[in-house]
């Protein structure tokens, strides 16, 4: 398998690492997180301006039929710089969903406006008590006058706080747990009877809490097949885990990068402390997990890329591997770096906190440790 860029990819690496040098530092990133966006809306325009948000979509559509390599090489430069302008939620998750799933006239109606970046979106599918399961949906879509009326609540919706549009998972029929019976809506979020609780994260994320209360949709809002979302929702994630696992990879360089750096400039005992034995092993254990996530990453997005019919597993591999290094490489990070590793001056702490949200979005070391363990057994079947 190879792991090597092409050209082209090569080009796009270097014209966004050349952006985050010239653009983004923790100072920047300290100022966009206390905006009430939480991002920098002039960025995010910029970045349509480049052709980042073109990148997954069609030419037809006018995108770049970029496949998840490329996805990756934005997502972990934006990932080293602390970038918190949503291309993840509203260009991955949400643009994948209409582009994979929707159909032709959602596609001409909604993807041109994520690529010049005049609309921004949020993945509603979380519900109290559900966990990490995607069919733990108890919000109810109801057919009625040749549309539906959507009743709910969705908890923790990234983006939701300054998004145009929702793509929103509800039962059209079954019980909470059934993965049938889920269908998939664009709700916009002007909607009457859509209501929001924003709420910002520990990393400075911003969302809300989303209640539909009686909210009326067509029937042209109805994303692939009724009562077959979980299955889009579960290929859209894995596509989403890839660039997610790319965005952790560029905060891990980052950490180890700075840490290495650190321990050379660190004075004790009459020397640096990079000189100190015990310390060059853990950083050799920092730069081992860096690297066995970049081989798990890579190796996933090519089997997304060739429709391998083991991508599943190797996305699940991958996100186990995100949160099990993801936490070494930040934890030690903080320690090597001592008491100044949490302030608010350096960037360790900022990406610490970056990655403990990335760990979590849809699930866990756990429950994707569990979920390799089902998609093997029933391989094995």
């Amino acid at each position: 398998m190879d792991f090597s860029l092409s050209e082209e990819q090569i080009l796009l690496r270097d014209s966004v690492e050349k952006y985050i040098r010239q653009h983004c530092s923790v100072e920047r990133h300290r100022t966009v997180i206390k905006t009430e966006l939480g991002f920098d809306d002039a960025a995010w325009q910029q970045f349509a301006q480049l052709g980042w948000l073109s990148i997954p979509f069609s030419e037809e559509l006018g995108g770049f039929a970029g496949g998840a390599t490329d996805i990756i090489v934005i997502m972990e430069a934006l990932g080293k710089g602390l970038v918190r302008e949503p291309l993840l939620t509203t260009v991955v998750t949400c643009g994948g969903f209409v582009h994979w799933g929707g159909s032709e006239q959602q596609r001409q109606q909604y993807i041109p406006a994520i690529i010049n970046g005049s609309a921004q979106w949020a993945f509603a599918f979380a519900e109290q008590s559900s966990g990490y399961d995607l069919a733990q949906v108890r919000t109810t879509a109801l057919q009625q006058d040749g549309g539906y009326v959507l009743n709910g609540m969705k908890a923790t919706v990234l983006n939701a706080h300054c998004a145009d549009h929702l793509v929103v998972s509800a039962r059209t029929s079954g019980a909470a747990g059934d993965v049938t019976g889920i269908t998939l809506f664009i709700v916009d979020v002007n909607s009457s009877g859509v209501g929001a609780d924003d709420f910002c994260a520990v990393d400075g994320s911003r969302g809300a809490h989303v209640h539909l209360d009686s909210v009326v949709v067509g029937a042209d809002r109805v994303i692939g097949e009724v009562g077959q979302g979980h299955a889009l929702m579960l290929a859209v994630i894995d596509r989403t885990i890839v660039a997610l696992g790319g965005e952790a990879l560029g905060a891990m360089q980052a950490l180890l990068d700075a840490t290495v750096e650190y321990t050379k400039t660190r004075q004790q005992f009459g020397q640096p402390i990079s000189k100190f034995q015990v310390l060059q092993h853990r950083m050799a254990e920092m730069y081992m997990k860096v690297e066995e996530t970049r081989s798990l990453l890579f190796n996933a997005a090519i089997q997304l890329d060739q429709n391998e019919p083991d991508s599943a597993s190797a996305c699940a591999a991958l996100k186990v591997k995100v949160c099990e290094a993801g936490r070494l490489v930040a934890q030690e990070a903080v320690q090597l770096h001592g008491g100044i590793g949490m302030t608010d001056e350096l960037s360790i702490g900022h990406h610490y906190k970056r990655l403990m949200i990335l760990t979590k979005l849809y699930g866990d070391e756990s429950w994707y440790l569990q979920k390799f363990a089902d998609l093997a057994a029933g391989r094995a079947a």
